[in-house]
C-alpha cells in the first residue's frame, strides 16, 4: 500500500484536466467555480474511497458492501444535527462546528462499530474467495439498508448545512461555496492523516509489511489477523465520516445513498491503483472535476464520463496511477 511516491506523471493529471477545461468553458470565473466545486466533490469521494482502498490493499477483500456504512454515517449525523438545532441555526461558524465535529465523530464510531460485526460475521469466513465476497458484502449492503430503513424509515430525510456553512465566498465574479472549500479541507487532512500513519508510524510499517509478507510479519510475533480487524474497523470509519460529508454535499440523505455512489468509488480506486491511498487522492479529484466540467459542457456526457475516464487511464497504466507492489 503506498502514499505518493516520486513518479510525477500522475500528479500532473489534475491540473492537466483543469486547464484543458478552461479553453472549453471559456469564462474564467465560471471555470474558477466548477473547479472548486470539482476538487470539494473529489475530496469527499476521496474520504469515502481511502477506507475501501484501505481494506482491499491489506486484507485483499472486495467489500461491495461498504456503501452502507456511508449511509448509516449520514444517518446517524442526521440525527444528532436535529439534537443541536440551536448550534446550527446560529450565524457563528464555531457553533456550527461544535454541532458538527461531534456528529462526525459519533457517526464514524457507529460506523465502525458496524464494521467490526460486519468484518466478523460476514467477511471473515469469506477471506480469499473474492467471488463469496462480492456476493456476501452486497447482500450484508442490502441487509443494511433494510435496517435502516426500520430505524429511521424509507423516506428521504433532509441534512441541511448549518447556517454559517451556507452561501459562499466571491473572488472577482466567481463564486465559492463555503461548505465546499471546508470539504477540501477536511479531505487533505484525512489524505494527510493516513500518508503519516502509513509512511511514518510502526502500525504502518506492519501494515505495508503485511501486504508484502503476511507469512514473514506473523512469524516475527505480530497478530496481522488483529491488525486486519483494525485496518477494516478504521475503513468503516472513514466511510461513515465520508458518508456525513457527503450528505450535507447532497443535503439529502437515503438509505440507497451508499449504494449510488459505490460505482464512484470503485471507479476511483481503480484509477488509483487498488491499494494506495495516493492513487485514491489523484483518482477522486479527477472523477470529481471530469463530472463537473461535463456536468455543465454535455450534460449528456457526463453520465458515462467517468467510466471513460477510468479507460482512458488504464490504457496509459493498467494497473492504475500508482500500482501497489504485487497486487
Amino acid at each position: 500500500m503506498k502514499t505518493l511516491d516520486f513518479d510525477w506523471k500522475p500528479l500532473a493529471l489534475v491540473p492537466l484536466l483543469a486547464l484543458i477545461a478552461l479553453p472549453l468553458i471559456g469564462a474564467p470565473t465560471t471555470w474558477l467555480t466548477l473547479t472548486v466545486a470539482g476538487l470539494a466533490m473529489g475530496m469527499i469521494i476521496f474520504i469515502i474511497a481511502s477506507g475501501l482502498t484501505l481494506v482491499f490493499g491489506l486484507m485483499d477483500v472486495l467489500n461491495f458492501g461498504h456503501g452502507v456504512f456511508i449511509a448509516l454515517g449520514a444517518f446517524v449525523a442526521t440525527t444528532v444535527l436535529g439534537l443541536m438545532g440551536d448550534w446550527t441555526g446560529s450565524a457563528e461558524l464555531w457553533r456550527n462546528l461544535v454541532a458538527v465535529f461531534p456528529a462526525m465523530l459519533v457517526a464514524m464510531a457507529v460506523a465502525g462499530a458496524l464494521g467490526l460485526v460486519f468484518e466478523r460475521f460476514i467477511v471473515r469466513p469469506v477471506y480469499g474467495q473474492h467471488l463469496k465476497q462480492i456476493l456476501i458484502t452486497m447482500g450484508g449492503m442490502i441487509i443494511g439498508e433494510e435496517l435502516i430503513k426500520v430505524i429511521w424509515g424509507p423516506a428521504q430525510l433532509p441534512l441541511p448545512l448549518p447556517e454559517a456553512m451556507r452561501g459562499a465566498y466571491y473572488l472577482g465574479d466567481a463564486a465559492v461555496e463555503k461548505y465546499r472549500l471546508m470539504a477540501v479541507v477536511v479531505g487533505l487532512a484525512v489524505f494527510a492523516a493516513l500518508a503519516w500513519v502509513l509512511g511514518r508510524t510502526k502500525v504502518g510499517l506492519l501494515i505495508r509489511a503485511g501486504v508484502q509478507d503476511r507469512e514473514m510479519v506473523e512469524s516475527l510475533g505480530y497478530r496481522i489477523k488483529r491488525l486486519f480487524v483494525g485496518v477494516f474497523v478504521v475503513g468503516s470509519a472513514l466511510a461513515g465520516l465520508g458518508g456525513v460529508m457527503w450528505g450535507l454535499y447532497q443535503q439529502t440523505v437515503t438509505p440507497q445513498m451508499g449504494a449510488q455512489v459505490n460505482v464512484l468509488i470503485f471507479i476511483v480506486i481503480i484509477i488509483g491503483g487498488l491499494g494506495s491511498t495516493g492513487g485514491a487522492l489523484i483518482g477522486a479529484l479527477l472523477v470529481g472535476l471530469m463530472a463537473n466540467y461535463t456536468g455543465f459542457l454535455a450534460p449528456k456526457v457526463a453520465l458515462f464520463s467517468n467510466i471513460a475516464l477510468m479507460v482512458a487511464i488504464l490504457l496509459w497504466r493498467p494497473q492504475g496511477v500508482y500500482p501497489v507492489t504485487n497486487r
